[in-house]
């Protein structure tokens, strides 16, 4: 009777094995650019991934940039309460991230790697004067948050760094990895593998070549993208780990092109996320549930059996990987705009390099506050290729279509925009002030009014206090 309690026992503690994590982000990745969403992009190995899993339509950044997208992940909260709304500022010291919980109240081997994971600051490799003033204060911590800390090498050290990796885990010890990839981002010198011609076009771009030709080349830095992810996974595979490992694959902002990086508008914040946990999670599953970038931290702790605590504000999505019926979404999600890259501010700074915003929507509708409404709108990073050079050029001829130029050269551009997600996925017809409306607008408002509050938001609010 002994031996069986001990065999019982001891069953018990292997169920309760904490799960492994490998935490991949994907550089200015939009949904639905991933084949799983029915959309023609070269990516076999993330639609085998997403089958085996779970992949979500409605995930949101906190903002459609890097920097305080990737400290919203971090730590749970949104980047204003980060203090990393100016995309060069290091998450505080103060402010804890959550893998330091992991190693600290569950044991885990934390890691970090490959490309610039921007939790410590930065700025142009030319300019010494924020990484001083950093210096001087002591402001970068991220070396000694994590175990392992390896950004050195390009696409090719991928496999190697992860392998190095999982050799220094402790035996009997949990991991957590978090692998950063290039791809999408900028430059795109990916093998051409799609046919621009061959392309549905997004409703809100003009069709024309050179749009043509900077989405399809988009496009192949993702199927180049999906060629890393798997070489991650084939380690994990290799050594026997992939079935208590929890994968989560989530884009850090949307896609540099027009009305996306940047842009609070759907291509701009909403990203794909698959999440596969073989041993917990049952797989081949669709959610259209709200996700904001604020709930990773809250939902990988509870995973590992902790709790979050109180100063996340995300939700955990836990309760929807076990696919229990209980699972409340949230009606609301957020996301911010602020200062882009080392940008500075002058009299031809364009909104791709400063442009404050502040964004909230539900099941069906879209509030954006434009606080910087004079800024001259440009694409972050993609107004130098040749499907913008080519919009702007027909602007200026007047010959580009009115709905695009109303779009993108009316000056200013409106404070308020509300759309009707259900009715208009492209986010062409702004409903802001319809009378009909005005319910709907006034909930949201009130609803951005809480966070700005309660995140001690430095901007305006929405309302009247």
């Amino acid at each position: 009777m002994r031996l069986i309690l001990l065999l019982l026992a001891i069953t018990g503690l292997l169920r309760a094995a904490p799960p492994n994590i490998v935490f991949m982000v994907s550089d200015d990745h939009s949904v639905p650019h991933v084949g799983a969403y029915g959309f023609p992009v070269k990516t076999p190995n993330l639609d085998r991934l997403a089958a085996q899993g779970v992949l979500f339509d409605r995930m949101y950044t906190t903002a459609p940039q890097c920097a305080p997208s990737r400290s919203s992940f971090a730590t749970g909260r949104s980047a204003v309460a980060n203090r990393t709304t100016r995309f060069s500022s290091p998450t505080p010291r103060d402010v804890e991230m959550f893998p330091e919980i992991l190693r600290r109240e569950a044991g885990y081997y934390t890691g970090i790697c490959r490309r610039a994971h921007h939790l410590d600051g930065w700025t142009d490799s030319a300019n010494e004067l924020s990484p001083a003033i950093w210096k001087k204060h002591q402001m970068q911590s991220v070396s000694g948050r994590f175990d392992y800390v390896n950004m050195t090498g390009g696409r090719d050290a991928t496999a190697g760094i992860v392998r190095e990796f999982l050799d220094r885990v402790p035996a009997g010890n949990p991991f957590f990895l978090w692998v950063n990839f290039n791809d999408p981002h900028h430059p795109w010198n990916a093998p051409k593998t799609h046919d621009p011609s061959t392309l549905p076009m997004p409703a809100d771009w003009p069709d024309l070549p050179e749009m043509r030709g900077d989405f399809a080349r988009y496009l192949d830095e993702i199927a180049r993208l999906d060629e890393e992810v798997q070489w991650v996974l084939d380690e994990l595979e290799r050594r026997g780990l992939s079935h208590n490992t929890i994968i989560v694959f989530v884009g850090d902002n949307g896609s540099p092109l027009p009305r996306g990086k940047g842009a609070l508008h759907e291509r701009g914040v909403n990203v794909p996320l698959i999440v596969r946990w073989p041993a917990a999670a049952p797989a081949g599953r669709r959610s259209s549930a709200l996700i904001s970038g604020e709930d990773f931290a809250p939902t990988l702790l509870e995973a590992a059996g902790l709790r979050p605590p109180a100063t996340m504000t995300g939700s955990s999505f836990l309760p929807l990987l076990h696919n229990d019926p209980a699972y409340r979404p949230r009606e609301y999600l957020f996301s911010m705009r602020g200062v882009h890259g080392a940008a500075i501010f002058n009299e031809s700074t364009p909104s791709s390099g400063y442009d404050l915003g502040r964004m909230v929507r539900d099941d069906r509708y879209k509030l954006i506050i434009n606080y910087t409404p004079w800024m001259p709108y440009a694409p972050t990073d993609s107004r130098i290729e040749p499907g913008w050079q080519r919009i702007a050029a027909l602007h200026g001829t007047g010959k580009l279509d009115p709905r695009f130029s109303a779009m993108w050269f009316r000056q200013p551009r409106p404070i308020v925009e509300l759309y009707d997600l259900q009715a208009d996925p492209a986010e062409m017809n702004n409903l802001a002030g319809k009378p009909e409306l005005a319910a709907v607008e006034h909930r949201l408002k009130v609803a951005l009014q809480e966070k700005m509050i309660t995140d001690y938001d430095y901007l305006p609010l929405p309302l009247r206090e």
